[in-house]
C-alpha cells in the first residue's frame, strides 16, 4: 500500500513550521460560497477531537444551516466509519494501516483520501510538582514498557532510578497511557517504545485529556498525550537523545523524536469532486483562518505548500 507521505517530506514539513503562533501568511484566506447547509458527522480520533469541534464551530459561523455531528473515541473508529459511509470525516491521530485502506477499497473500488491538517508532537507528561527535567528515549521505554526494545538496561519503577533523590527516591512510578483504539497509543508504541509492549500495570484511560489529569492528580504520575492537551496540573518534560523540549523548532530540526501530522480522512473519488459540503469543510480547514484554529487548540499549523499539497490531493482550491 502507498504511504501518504514519506519521513522525508514530514520533516520538510516540519521544517517550514517554525512556530507555534506562526501562520504562513501564503495560506488562503477562506471565502464563504452559497448555497450550503445539511448535515456532516465526523467519527474518529480524540486527539483531533477539540480541533473537529473548533473546526465546526467556525464554520457554522459561515453556515449557520450547517449541523455537525462529532464523535472522538479513537482513530481506530475512523476507517470503518468512512469504509461503511457513516461519517463524512474520519480523523486520525495517525496514517491508516493497510488493513484499514485495503477493507476501504473493498468497499469502494479505490483508496481513502487521509490528508494532513496539522502537526502535533507528543509529550511526556509528569504531575506539576515532579522536579525531574527530561528522559532519553531508553528511559521512556524502560518506564512505560515490559520489553525494553529500545535497548535500556533495566525495568524502571521507581522515580529514584532516573535520578531523583530525597522524598522522590523511592517514590513508585504510575503509569497512565492511552487506551489500544487510540492512534496516539500506537504512535507511541511504534516511536517511544520500539514497538515493544506496555507495561500491564499501565493505567489506560479512554481520551487525552484523562491521561493528563490523572498525571496531574497523581504525585507519582507520568503520561504521555498530544501537546494541545497541556494543563497547569501537569509539565512537559524534554525527550529523546539528549532530551529536548517539545516545540515547534525541536520538531523542525528532527530533535524532538515524537512529532507526528494530524490527519483526516474524506471519501474522494478520483473521479468525482467533492460534494459541497465535505468540500468548503476542508477548504476552510487548510485555509488561512482553519490553521489558525490549530494554533489556538496548542498544535503547529501547516505551512503554504503543504496545505497546498493536500488541497490538490482533495481537488480543491
Amino acid at each position: 500500500m502507498k504511504k501518504l507521505l514519506s519521513a522525508a517530506a514530514i520533516s520538510a514539513a516540519l521544517a517550514a513550521s517554525t512556530a507555534y503562533a506562526d501562520v504562513d501568511a501564503d495560506l488562503p484566506e477562506y471565502e464563504p460560497v452559497s448555497g450550503i447547509s445539511g448535515n456532516l458527522s465526523s467519527i474518529g480520533s480524540d486527539t483531533l477531537n477539540n480541533l473537529m469541534t473548533l473546526w465546526a464551530e467556525e464554520f457554522q459561523n459561515f453556515y449557520p444551516n450547517v449541523n455537525i455531528e462529532i464523535q472522538g473515541a479513537g482513530t481506530s473508529t475512523a476507517p470503518p466509519a468512512m469504509a461503511e459511509g457513516t461519517a463524512n470525516f474520519g480523523p486520525m491521530s495517525r496514517q491508516p494501516r493497510d488493513s484499514e485502506q485495503a477493507s476501504f477499497e473493498d468497499r469502494h473500488g479505490y483508496p481513502m483520501t487521509v490528508v494532513g491538517v496539522g502537526i502535533d508532537t507528543i509529550a511526556v507528561y509528569v504531575n506539576r510538582d515532579n522536579p525531574i527535567e527530561g528522559m532519553t528515549i531508553e528511559e521512556v521505554d524502560a518506564v512505560f514498557s515490559s520489553t525494553r526494545r529500545c535497548g535500556g538496561a533495566e525495568d524502571i519503577t521507581r522515580w529514584g532510578q532516573l535520578g531523583l533523590e530525597g522524598a522522590w527516591a523511592n517514590r513508585d512510578i504510575t503509569l497512565y497511557s492511552r487506551n489500544a483504539v487510540s492512534g496516539t497509543y500506537g504512535y507511541f508504541r511504534q516511536h517511544a517504545l520500539c514497538d515493544g509492549d506496555f507495561k500491564d500495570a499501565i493505567n489506560e484511560q479512554p481520551g487525552s485529556s484523562s491521561v493528563v489529569q490523572g498525571v496531574a492528580e497523581s504525585i507519582n504520575g507520568i503520561g504521555y498525550s498530544g501537546i494541545g492537551y497541556a494543563t497547569s496540573g501537569v509539565r512537559a518534560i524534554a525527550v529523546g537523545n539528549p532530551p529536548v523540549e517539545p516545540s515547534a523548532e525541536t520538531a523542525s530540526d528532527g530533535s524532538y523524536p515524537l512529532a507526528r501530522f494530524l490527519y483526516v480522512a474524506v471519501n474522494k473519488h478520483p473521479n468525482r469532486e467533492l460534494n459541497p459540503l465535505e468540500r468548503e469543510f476542508m477548504r476552510l480547514v487548510l485555509s488561512r483562518q482553519g490553521q489558525e484554529v490549530v494554533v489556538r487548540d496548542g498544535y503547529i499549523p501547516l505551512p503554504a505548500s503543504v496545505a497546498e499539497r493536500f488541497r490538490n490531493e482533495l481537488g480543491i482550491d
